[in-house]
């Protein structure tokens, strides 16, 4: 791998089309010297009068002719050029945004502890616009001006090393300028880059919480915040804006000076007798256009180095080991067994599981409960292997879960969890999601299951209706419902049950119980619950505490122990009968 290809984070067939682009570039900016060449024959050929010669006007209609054809070249150059270059490197933004996706679909969910949503957005979004316009806008047109200049200048080095030298004798040096200051750019983007993510993320919580906001009367404090931090962005991008232009006018305010240079020395030898007028006018029209693209490339240098930032943050997250195994291990039996297993969210946090061993057989169900914090959540996460644990193992069927690619792993499993995320799309689209090779009749089967009917029938476009963002139009209730038809559809052999029940209404409760017997019907089930009244009938049930299995036992043993499932549920039952 090259180092252009990996600076760029390009693929094989990125990097391919790349050099073509490169190529094209090149091509592009040879042609357009082709109508400069015939220009300059046109000018030579009209003032042959003033030197005593005759203007032929079969040349000057040959002339005309090859300024057609010269035109007629340097448009195919052009339409060569955009699909070269711009039509390739979306196409390659293309492929790297769904790349960053499915690694970021790969990565533990620790990762997600450490990432806010804003920063992960603009990884896939923001980074990777910005790496579509480096490649079709920046490093194209940066190696073809390169070598096109450096090959006009050889031929004019060629005709007159002099002339050469006084055309050319300013570029290094502007561009000298430029890349030396790189450090001191750099230093000013980051904090801009900065500053665009800590605004990008006060307007998103801004957003988010609006509701609360608005509710506790907090309009003025919470915009506070987020117009100081629209203003930092704006200061650093004025400062940034500011500290990049210093240096680039310097660079081409010195790589004009070439110009006057150019006329210096031309008259210079014009007067001496060392260069006739023609050739000199040649070397001034030349001079003009060819500092054009210069000019252009000083100009781009600045915006290449900034966006090298965002292509550092895009590696330094493809750069995370994403949660691998084996994707061919069959399981036959699924009895979940966790042996001594400690796990905290981050290293230097105190352990929210710690020592756990328990037993969930298959085909029974399971329960955990505890006091909010006891850990609940957390294991069924770790059996899900949405983290790996720190220390211990996780088997299902005897298999270690950490020895198995994750996508095969929930393919043997169904969620409900209390936090059901739903997609902007149909209802049908949503509940599909737990099998894709569906068929529109199963999926309705599931949805009458899951007690969806009357949630449908009141919706004007049934089953097709759009849901909105994380499913907005619906209530808690109908969102939990549309996640357990999605399980009842998977019909995996292991369910895991996080508050399924949590969001839904006296009313509905009920039938929802009854879908959700259809769904753990000889099935691998564990169960959280606060409403203890929920398990009872469980065939476990296993209390928890700061982490640690307190006690376990059917509901009537653990309700003859004066321990703590005695105590919650004593409290719950209890509170059954407070009123306002």
């Amino acid at each position: 791998m090259s180092k252009l290809q990996e600076a760029m984070m390009l693929t094989d067939k990125g990097y391919g089309d790349l050099k073509k682009a490169i190529f094209a570039c090149t091509l592009t900016n040879f042609s357009a010297i082709l109508p400069a060449i015939v220009m300059m024959q046109f000018i030579m050929e009209l003032v042959k009068p003033f030197s005593g010669g005759a203007v032929s006007w079969t040349k000057m209609w040959l002339l005309f002719g090859a300024g057609v054809v010269a035109v007629i070249l340097v448009f195919l150059c052009h339409k060569n050029d955009y699909r070269k270059t711009y039509v390739n490197s979306y196409m390659q933004g293309e492929a790297t945004r769904v790349s960053v996706a499915e690694h970021i679909r790969r990565l533990p969910m620790s990762v997600f502890n450490s990432k806010d949503l804003t920063d992960l957005t603009t990884n896939i979004m923001g980074d990777v616009a910005n790496s579509e316009h480096v490649l079709s806008h920046l490093v194209p047109e940066l190696f073809a001006n390169a070598i096109s200049i450096t090959c006009i200048c050889a031929l004019l080095a060629v005709y007159d090393w002099r002339m050469a030298l006084a055309i050319f004798i300013s570029v290094p040096v502007a561009f000298c300028i430029v890349v030396l200051s790189r450090k001191i750019q750099e230093r000013i983007s980051r904090k801009h880059v900065a500053a665009k993510l800590a605004a990008s993320a006060r307007v998103q919580e801004y957003i988010e919480g609006i509701k609360v906001i608005r509710a506790c009367n907090m309009d003025g404090e919470r915009f506070a915040v987020l117009e100081r931090s629209l203003r930092e962005m704006m200061r650093l991008a004025i400062k940034m804006e500011v500290g990049t232009g210093v240096f680039v006018t310097s660079a081409q305010t010195i790589l004009q000076a070439g110009i006057g240079l150019t006329v210096l020395v031309g008259t210079t030898l014009l007067t001496g007798g060392q260069i006739a007028f023609i050739p000199l006018l040649i070397f001034l029209l030349i001079v003009v256009q060819i500092y054009a693209p210069v000019i252009v490339l000083l100009t781009l240098l600045p915006e290449l180095f900034y966006f090298q930032i965002g292509i550092k943050r895009m590696r330094d997250l493809l750069d995370i080991k994403p949660m691998t195994g084996d994707a061919e291990k069959v399981l036959s039996n699924f009895d979940i067994v966790c042996e001594n297993v400690n796990f905290s969210y981050n290293k230097d946090a105190e352990q929210t599981i710690k020592g756990l061993s328990i037993s969930i057989p298959a085909g029974s169900l399971t329960a955990l409960v505890g006091p909010s914090g006891s850990g609940k959540s957390t294991v069924s996460r770790l059996i899900a292997r949405f983290w790996d644990t720190d220390s211990g193992r996780i088997t299902i069927g005897g298999q270690d879960i950490k020895t198995m690619d994750p996508e095969h792993l929930m393919s043997y499993m169904s969620f409900v969890f209390q936090d059901v995320v739903l997609f902007n799309d149909t209802i049908l689209g949503n509940i599909r999601i737990g099998n894709r090779e569906a068929t529109p009749e199963q999926i309705i089967a599931a949805a009458k299951a899951a007690r969806c009917d009357d949630l449908v029938d009141k919706l004007p476009d049934g089953y097709n209706t759009m849901l909105g963002e994380n499913g907005a139009t619906l209530s808690g209730g109908e969102r939990q419902r549309i996640s357990i038809a999605r399980a009842l559809l998977k019909n995996a052999p292991i369910v895991l049950l996080d508050e399924a029940t949590a969001s839904l209404d006296p009313e509905n409760e009920a039938s929802i119980q009854q879908a959700i017997s259809t769904l753990i019907a000889n099935k691998t089930v564990l169960v959280i619950a606060h409403r203890l009244r929920t398990i009872a009938g469980a065939d476990n049930i296993i209390v928890l505490d700061k982490g640690q299995v307190a006690e376990q036992g059917t509901h009537d043993e653990l309700m003859a122990r004066d321990g703590l499932y005695r105590k919650l549920y004593t409290i719950q039952t209890e509170s059954l009968g407070w009123s306002v």
